[in-house]
């Protein structure tokens, strides 16, 4: 199962893919986000497609404390988004640090992240993706689409 991991943030939308056996993390990109405006849901549903995600992972931004924040709200209703006009699960885990870690990366690596900073969006979404698969993504809270009562027919 491929997983897609999105990291969402003001300026860009980190992405990482798991391989098909779901162990290992690669960055593939990221989608540029205008800012101030609603996250790009019809890109990011292409590039799912364009790399045969079975799921998603979606960061969630909490605060220091471990609690949700307005952010966090953003998160969730792109994390329902994707999951209603896919079909397909969405999960979220917490991603408090990875950018940090991610721009240690690049330091320890000898690095610049100037120029670069779609790419450490792309490393962050792919420290989240790492945590995710380690997590074991069955764990993972899933975003619960709401039922569509049915109709029932005329008697």
């Amino acid at each position: 199962m491929r997983v897609l991991a999105i990291d969402l943030g003001d300026r860009r939308v980190g992405l990482a893919l798991s391989d098909p056996m779901g162990m290992i993390a690669s960055p593939a990109g990221f989608v540029d986000r205008r800012p101030g405006k609603r996250p790009p849901l019809t890109a990011l549903l292409e590039r799912a497609t364009a790399l045969e995600a079975d799921c998603f992972v979606v960061g969630l931004p909490l605060d220091g404390e471990g609690e949700e924040t307005p952010r966090s709200a953003e998160a969730r209703r792109l994390a329902l988004e994707l999951s209603v006009r896919s079909g397909k699960p969405a999960h979220m885990v917490d991603e408090r640090f990875t950018t940090a870690a991610a721009l240690a990366t690049v330091r320890e690596m000898g690095g610049s992240t100037r120029g670069r900073k779609g790419d450490v969006d792309a490393l962050a979404a792919t420290k989240l993706l790492q945590l995710a698969l380690q997590m074991g993504i069955a764990s993972l809270p899933r975003v619960e689409v709401p039922s569509v009562p049915s109709e029932e027919p005329d008697a």
